[in-house]
C-alpha cells in the first residue's frame, strides 16, 4: 500500500526533487535579484531630472514605473502558479525584466547624458515598466513558498522570503552610488544588467516546483498528485485552474481588505524606496551617496530585515492584531515627516514608518493563507498586484505637492501617509472584528 511508504520512498518512486528549504531559498533568490531592479530609479531619479528637465509630477512617474509592471503583472501570474507551479511564471517574469534592462542599457550607453532628451522621457519610462516586471515576482514566490510549507509555519517562511527578497532595493542603494561614482550611470546599469541575467538563469537551472505540480507534470492525475503530495506534507492544494483561483479569492471579502492593507504598507515601502533618495537630496541637500545611503539603512534595509520578526510575531500574537500596531507605527512616522523641518526628526520619522511599513507586509500575508486557503495564489496575487500598486500611484502625488508647494512639499507630501495609515488601522479593526465572530460562531 502507498499510503505505508516513507516520505523518502515516496520521492525516490516518484523521482521528485527539492525540499521545503530548499524551495524556500530559491523563490527567496528569485524574488530578490528581480526586486533589486527598484533600487536603481531612486537615487538617479535626481540626475534624469536634471538631464531631462522635467516637474515633479514626470518625476514621481518616472520612480514610480517600474513600480507599473511590477504590482499589475502579480495578478495574473500569481494565479497562473496554481495551475502550474511557480517556477515558469517567475522566470518569465524575470526574462521580462532582463529585456527592459537590456534596453535601458542600451539606451543610457548610447545617448546619456548630452544626447539624452526630453523626447526620450517615455522611452525611459517604458524601459522602467518592462524591467520592472522583476518586481512582480513577489506575489509568484509567494505562493510558490506557500505549497512547500504547512499553516503552521507559514508565518515563519513567508516573513523569512519576504524578509530577505527585500533586502535587494537596500543593498543595492548602496551598492548603486558607489558604482556612480567609479563607472558612471550606463556602466552601471550593464553591470546590474549582468547580474540579472546570471541570476536568471541560476534560477531556471536550479529551482523546482512544489511536489503536487512535480507530480501533475509527471502525469499523475489530481486526485494521485493530491494523496501523495499531501503525504509528503503538502497541506495546500490548488485549485487548478487560474481564472477560478482569481474568482474564487475575489469573491472573499477579506481579500480586498488585505489589498488596502497592502497597498499602504508594500505600496508604500516600494513609493518611498524610490522617493526617499530625492527627498533626501532636494529637502536637505544631501548628495546623491548620502541619499542613498540614508534611504538604505534608514529605511529599506529596516523595513526588510525587521519583516522576518514581524512574521514570526505575527504567528505568535494573530495578523490582525500585529497589522494594527504596524499601521499605528506607519501613522506616527507619517506625522513626524509631515511636520519636521530638522534632519535628525525627519531620519527618525523615515526609520519609524519603515520599521511599520515592514511589520505590516509580514502581518498581511501571514493573513492571506489563512482567509484563502483554496485559492492561494489568486489572493496572493490580488493582494500582492493591487496592493503593491500603491508603488505606482503615490510617487506621482508626492510630486504634485513639490509642484505646487516647493521644497516644502516633500514634507507636506506625507498627508498621503497619514490618511492611508488610519484607513488601514480601521480595516485592521474590521478583519479582526470579522475572525473573532467567525471563532464565536
Amino acid at each position: 500500500m502507498e499510503e505505508k511508504l516513507s516520505k523518502t520512498s515516496l520521492i525516490q518512486k516518484y523521482h521528485l526533487k527539492g525540499n521545503p528549504s530548499m524551495g524556500l531559498v530559491m523563490a527567496t533568490f528569485g524574488f530578490f535579484i528581480g526586486f533589486a531592479a527598484v533600487s536603481l530609479y531612486g537615487p538617479v531619479a535626481s540626475k534624469l531630472k536634471e538631464v531631462l528637465g522635467i516637474s515633479g509630477f514626470l518625476l514621481g512617474l518616472l520612480v514610480a514605473a517600474p513600480n507599473l509592471s511590477g504590482s499589475l503583472l502579480r495578478i495574473p501570474f500569481a494565479a497562473w502558479v496554481d495551475k502550474v507551479g511557480g517556477k515558469k511564471p517567475l522566470a518569465v517574469l524575470l526574462i521580462l525584466a532582463v529585456i527592459g534592462m537590456a534596453g535601458l542599457s542600451i539606451l543610457l550607453l548610447l545617448f546619456y547624458p548630452n544626447h539624452l532628451t526630453k523626447d526620450m522621457y517615455w522611452l525611459i519610462v517604458f524601459f522602467g515598466i518592462l524591467s520592472g516586471s522583476g518586481i512582480a515576482t513577489f506575489s509568484v514566490g509567494i505562493a510558490q513558498t506557500s505549497y512547500w510549507f504547512p499553516q503552521k509555519k507559514q508565518g515563519v517562511a513567508l516573513g523569512t522570503y519576504a524578509g530577505i527578497g527585500n533586502l535587494a532595493p537596500g543593498i543595492f542603494g548602496i551598492i548603486l552610488p558607489f558604482a556612480l561614482r567609479a563607472f558612471g550611470l550606463p556602466i552601471s546599469y550593464v553591470l546590474w544588467f549582468g547580474f540579472l541575467l546570471i541570476g536568471t538563469i541560476v534560477y531556471i537551472f536550479v529551482v523546482h516546483d512544489a511536489y503536487y505540480f512535480q507530480l501533475i507534470k509527471k502525469g499523475i492525475s489530481p486526485a494521485k498528485a493530491k494523496e501523495v503530495s499531501t503525504e509528503l506534507g503538502q497541506e495546500l492544494i490548488p485549485s487548478g485552474s487560474t481564472i477560478e483561483s482569481l474568482k474564487v479569492s475575489a469573491r472573499i471579502p477579506s481579500t480586498w481588505g488585505l489589498v488596502l492593507l497592502y497597498f499602504t504598507s508594500f505600496g508604500g515601502f516600494l513609493a518611498l524606496t524610490g522617493w526617499f533618495p530625492v527627498y533626501w537630496v532636494k529637502n536637505y541637500h544631501f548628495d546623491l551617496r548620502e541619499a542613498a545611503l540614508l534611504m538604505a539603512f534608514g529605511f529599506s534595509l529596516l523595513a526588510s530585515v525587521i519583516r522576518v520578526w514581524g512574521g514570526h510575531i505575527s504567528d505568535k500574537f494573530g495578523g490582525e492584531r500585529i497589522a494594527i500596531v504596524s499601521y499605528f507605527t506607519v501613522l506616527l512616522g507619517a506625522v513626524i515627516l509631515f511636520f519636521a523641518h530638522v534632519f535628525w526628526i525627519s531620519l527618525v520619522g523615515e526609520i519609524i514608518i519603515g520599521a511599520g511599513m515592514g511589520v505590516g507586509n509580514a502581518a498581511v500575508f501571514k493573513l492571506v493563507p489563512k482567509y484563502v486557503p483554496k485559492a492561494t495564489g489568486g489572493a496572493a496575487g490580488w493582494v500582492g498586484g493591487l496592493g503593491a500598486f500603491g508603488g505606482f500611484v503615490v510617487p506621482p502625488l508626492l510630486g504634485i505637492f513639490v509642484d505646487h508647494y516647493g521644497n516644502a512639499g516633500y514634507a507636506k507630501g506625507f498627508i498621503v501617509y497619514i490618511i492611508l495609515a488610519i484607513i488601514s488601522i480601521v480595516m485592521s479593526f474590521i478583519l479582526l472584528k470579522a475572525h473573532s465572530s467567525k471563532k464565536i460562531a
